[in-house]
C-alpha cells in the first residue's frame, strides 16, 4: 500500500518507491532519501512541522512539504 511519507503514524514505515516532485529529487536523495531504502518516521513536532525520519541508521528531520514528495510503500 503506498502513501506518502507525510502521512505516516509516528513508528510507522516502508520502503521509498518514488518522488513525486522532481525539483526536491536531488536535494533528498543527497540526504539519503534513496528509492529503496527502509525510512520510518519517528517524531512529529507539536505543530506538524517538522518530522523526524530513520533512514540508513540515522535520523533526519524534513520539513512537511519535502515528505509530502516522497512515496513509500507500507512495510508494518
Amino acid at each position: 500500500m503506498e502513501k506518502k511519507l507525510s502521512e505516516l503514524e509516528p513508528g510507522q514505515g516502508g520502503i521509498i518507491q518514488k518522488f513525486i516532485n522532481d525539483d526536491l529529487f536531488l536535494k533528498l536523495m543527497e540526504m539519503g532519501c534513496l528509492p529503496g531504502e527502509k525510512i520510518t518516521l519517528e517524531q512529529v513536532a507539536p505543530l506538524g512541522d517538522p518530522i523526524s525520519v530513520n533512514i540508513a541508521g540515522y535520523s533526519l528531520s524534513l520539513r512537511r512539504n519535502e515528505a509530502e514528495n516522497i512515496v513509500v510503500d507500507i512495510i508494518n
